[in-house]
């Protein structure tokens, strides 16, 4: 299977979204960045607990996962770490939920 690009772009993710298709959105931030700014169905797993938890994210092996943090940095990190467990259609989205904030959703605090 022939995988994607490492990065999806913000305006690539909200595409996604409003077609509805069906993708987990993970944040890998922290939960107080988490509780500042959010995008709405975004699941969090922290990048410092995700080797504890990564069995929660089984049922995506096969599928698509679109990783965000703040800037682009940690989730580049994740992507990398989860294509390495065998999940084969892991993205990070660049730039991270500031440039979501900035290019997608103003009402998503930018901190």
């Amino acid at each position: 299977m022939m995988s994607e690009g490492l990065e999806i772009s913000c305006a690539d993710v909200q595409a996604r979204l409003e077609r509805g298709e069906p993708f987990l959105l993970l944040d890998c931030r922290e939960q107080d960045e988490h509780v500042v700014a959010a995008i709405a169905g975004a699941r969090l797993v922290p990048m410092s607990e995700l080797v504890d938890r990564v069995g929660e994210l089984a049922e995506w092996r096969d599928a698509a996962i679109v990783v965000h943090c703040h800037k682009g940095m940690r989730s580049l990190r994740v992507t990398n770490w989860l294509r390495e467990q065998g999940f084969a259609n892991v993205q990070s989205m660049a730039g991270g939920i500031d440039a979501w904030s900035v290019e997608i959703d103003p009402e998503v605090p930018r901190y």
